[in-house]
């Protein structure tokens, strides 16, 4: 096992019901959706799995990981095996009791989900009303208990006029970390293909993210599915004569580079398959019947992604490539090629430009 590509992040999708019906959900959960079909020992079993070559953050998501009745028997077996547990939360469904669980499973962290600086913005892009409400009860509790939170906002044409008001409501609430997410078409997300942003106002938002991040000391940010941003920091702190250095979190796991999709991250869907990230559709292999260890080292489709010499187009030539390597699930939603160009990014890589001249 090479020590530079190993599992350091892992999403487990442990159901895929949910409360909610989000317009951009991956996996287009809802109460009808599939439960999954791990049993408690089964789950025992693929940490113990992974644990034989690593012990990252595990992240326990869905759909709303709360309603399953052993989250958190699963959780603090997680956390026995010197993982790093972590849970993934719409929030609604937070109380008292849950944070008492939360702390007794040594929970590292919770994120929220929070797209809007208000229920008229949150409610319409979660399909639900009262979620709104949900997210800032579920804050309250968090810090009522000595709850570490992060705040997880995805955007698309709807909501991006809220991106600044959002940010600073996540701060207000008394979250640790700001993740901006730029959706990514996969699940219910294929229904608002028309909705994602474009390219140009891609670049505005980002450098926003990055003038906002220099001066900012009070909350860490990040962007996510938005690789190119690794390309834009070093450009605009060479263009201010700077030199930038990025706060992290004890559970980063990207190092400064974009797309990590298989290279330090998977997921694991309710039903042991495994893929490159949270919004890659395309499976590795499945749990159930291959050990861990082996899809994480053998797979192809790995293979594929950690080989930058493989990538296509503007990547493939781009001087940033190394930083950035462009979203691969982007990619394989909008053109059907997870080794085509970043279809969201509109730089032209320098090589190309000496082309043209």
């Amino acid at each position: 096992m090479t020590q530079e590509f190993l599992p350091k992040w892992i999403a487990w999708e442990t159901t895929q019901r949910c409360n909610l019906r989000c317009v951009h959900c991956r996996c287009s959960s809802d109460m009808e959706a599939a439960a999954g079909d791990f049993t408690t020992d089964e789950a025992r079993r693929l940490i113990d799995d992974i644990a034989e070559i690593a012990t990252p953050v595990m992240v326990l998501s869905g759909g709303e990981p709360l309603l399953r009745p052993d989250i958190f028997e699963i959780a603090a077996y997680g956390t026995s095996k010197g993982f790093r547990m972590c849970m993934a939360t719409n929030g609604v469904l937070v109380t008292d009791e849950v944070c008492e669980k939360m702390r007794a499973a040594d929970l590292k962290m919770v994120s929220l989900s929070l797209d809007g600086p208000s229920a008229e913005v949150h409610d319409n892009f979660r399909q639900c009303p009262g979620a709104f409400e949900g997210v800032l009860r579920a804050a309250e509790l968090f810090r009522k208990h000595g709850i570490k939170f992060l705040v997880n906002s995805s955007f698309t044409k709807r909501n991006q006029g809220h991106i600044g008001a959002t940010f600073r409501l996540a701060k207000e609430l008394g979250a640790t970390a700001w993740y901006l997410f730029m959706i990514v078409p996969t699940g219910r997300g294929e229904e608002i293909m028309n909705e994602l942003i474009s390219k140009e106002d891609y670049e505005e938002i980002l450098a926003w993210h990055y003038r906002q991040e220099r001066q900012e000391s009070e909350i860490l940010m990040r962007p996510t599915c938005a690789p190119h941003y690794y390309r834009i920091v070093p450009q605009m702190a060479k263009a201010e004569g700077v030199k930038f250095e990025r706060r992290s979190l004890t559970f980063s796991t990207g190092g400064g580079k974009g797309c990590i999709a298989a290279q330090s991250i998977c997921l694991i869907d309710c039903f042991g398959e495994v893929k490159p990230c949270s919004y890659f559709p395309m499976s590795a292999g499945n749990v159930k019947k291959t050990p861990f260890k082996t899809i994480w080292a053998e797979s192809p489709l790995f293979h594929d992604l950690r080989d930058f010499k493989r990538y296509k187009g503007k990547c493939g030539s781009c001087e940033y490539i190394n930083v950035c390597g462009g979203c691969r699930a982007r990619a394989y939603a909008v053109t059907g090629d997870y080794l085509d160009e970043e279809p969201f990014c509109n730089y032209v890589p320098a090589r190309l430009e000496r082309a043209k001249a």
